[in-house]
């Protein structure tokens, strides 16, 4: 598992910035964190890492937004899913094993759904600093854990 400290949402949105140039096709990220905690942020970071430009929103009503970019972004917000049969109505799976990258927040809700290889990522407010989160980053199965190397850097360099 690698810890990073956040110390603000421009280095959250970094953080996700670099996974986002990193990621690849068919690559889950499963984020999860209290409301509040930065997902989105941190999401907005990865489309950009990704090529996606413009807005990029919580799809929290509309369950799954799609972004074009280097590589497709599929969106996904659990939050208000009840039933994890709602997740086969969408057809979650042809997303999971297509040809962009899924991201899903509040993945946490419905863990038997995920696949075994993926990366979670879990982000944590600081208890004593508003604007401080701690991004867990959690290569799970087979994974490659490469996909890490360039946030590794940006952390040991001291950002």
């Amino acid at each position: 598992m690698l810890v990073i400290k956040s110390k603000n949402e421009e280095e959250t949105r970094t953080l996700g910035r670099i996974l986002g140039r990193r990621a690849f096709p068919g690559m889950i990220i499963a984020l999860q964190g209290d409301l509040g905690a930065g997902k989105t942020v941190f999401t907005q970071g990865v489309a950009q890492g990704a090529g996606v430009s413009g807005t990029v929103n919580s799809p929290s009503y509309v369950l799954m937004n799609l972004y074009h970019g280097r590589v497709e972004l599929y969106h996904f917000d659990f939050y208000r899913l009840e039933e994890e049969d709602d997740l086969f109505e969408l057809g979650l799976e042809e997303y999971f094993y297509g040809d962009g990258i899924t991201l899903i927040e509040w993945a946490d809700k419905f863990p038997s759904v995920l696949p075994a290889d993926r990366l979670e990522i879990e982000i944590k407010k600081s208890d004593k600093d508003w604007d401080v989160r701690y991004l867990f980053f959690k290569p799970i199965g087979k994974l490659d854990h490469s996909v890490l190397e360039e946030i590794k850097e940006y952390a040991s360099a001291g950002n």
